[in-house]
């Protein structure tokens, strides 16, 4: 699945010059955390919701509250914006977008062509495209397996699944120990009329059942 996939085309965008005040209304009718910072079509920075609340005075300032308005009403975003902001294409994966926003502590990216704001993809969305991948809304079944780390684990699973009649929706693997080279792998599985069956299946098949729960109701193993 690619940023164009999920990302929010119709993005609201702000001048450098535009106000404080006025970015913070922007954001409230909107209800929106974010506002990229445009000038003459090229991106030149971002703000946030937490840029503005920060940009109000300090309680401790010795300046009247008259003073301090009217010195917030004339703050420009460009005063307060991230200026290296971090972006994604149209064509970025997701999976390098959420790598992104997690290794910079980030909610939101702007999808760029070239220097023009297309669209941007936040952390709402990113969780929605990774519930879709795995299959999170279509329920049924979903077993934790564990696995010997070796080549072609996956494909011997996949095959035990097709021979006893039963759907793959989604399937994932992560190491669970990598000292001892074992993995756990992640299946969601439709049309399983019996799932106790299906379990004592594969257990005949030498694999071990670390966890499962089906309709999104964990059973005891």
């Amino acid at each position: 699945m690619l940023v164009k996939d999920r990302m929010s085309p119709n993005v609201l965008t702000i001048s450098p010059d535009t106000t404080v005040p006025e970015a913070l209304a922007k954001m409230e009718e909107k209800g929106i955390r974010r506002l990229p910072v445009v000038d003459k079509d090229r991106l030149v920075g971002i703000v946030t919701l937490l840029d503005l609340v920060r940009a109000s005075p300090s309680p401790a300032t010795s300046l009247s509250v008259w003073e301090l308005t009217y010195l917030l009403t004339k703050l420009p975003v460009k005063d307060i914006m991230t200026k290296k902001v971090h972006s994604v294409t149209s064509a970025t994966t997701i999976d390098a977008a959420a790598a992104i926003m997690r290794e910079y502590h980030i909610g939101g990216l702007p999808v760029l062509e070239g220097q023009r704001v297309v669209g941007i993809i936040t952390e709402t969305d990113i969780f929605s495209a990774f519930l879709e991948m795995l299959g999170v809304h279509r329920g049924g079944l979903r077993l934790t397996l564990e696995l010997t780390e070796r080549h072609g684990a996956l494909a011997d699973v996949a095959l035990l699944f097709r021979d006893y009649g039963v759907n793959i929706v989604s399937a994932v693997a992560f190491i669970s120990d990598e000292d001892k080279e074992v993995a756990h792998s992640v299946w969601r599985i439709e049309n399983c009329n019996d799932s106790e069956a299906l379990i004592s299946f594969i257990r005949q098949k030498g694999y071990e059942v670390v966890h499962f729960s089906e309709n999104g109701e964990t059973k005891e193993i």
